[in-house]
């Protein structure tokens, strides 16, 4: 099976990868001390990134595959956070990297629906 040509794989492994981080993420914040969490961060940021590798766009427009890239930087941001909570636990400079990956992320999210659904609009009518 290829994982590029079944976009519902990439799709799951994205979304058990971002509650990966979501999990990860609010241990710490809820002061909750487990040793694990920054492994399990660290395998969601990486899930995600393997996920948004392998996401593709075969369309026309410049706008959606650029906001495509940028959902690739957001889970570069998730791995450099990943990092500096094994460099420094001690310290909250992963969360600049997380707010930042989640930012970019959502604005892209949000933007390629708005964008397939412009572009659906124009092309039936």
């Amino acid at each position: 099976m290829n994982i590029k040509n079944n976009p519902k794989i990439i799709d799951y492994c994205l979304s058990i990868s971002l509650l990966a981080i979501l999990v990860a993420a609010a241990l710490p914040l809820l002061m909750v001390k487990w040793p694990y969490t920054p492994y399990l961060f660290a395998v969601g940021a990486a899930g995600a990134l393997v996920a948004r590798i392998f996401e593709t766009y075969k369309g026309e427009s410049l706008r959606i595959r650029r906001l495509y890239r940028m959902g690739k930087v957001s889970a570069m941001c998730y791995v450099v956070a990943a990092g500096l909570m094994f460099y420094q636990p001690s310290a909250r400079d992963w969360l600049a990297f997380l707010t930042v990956g989640a930012v970019l992320q959502v604005y892209s999210t949000f933007m390629i629906m708005h964008e397939e659904k412009k572009l659906g609009k124009n092309a039936s009518g």
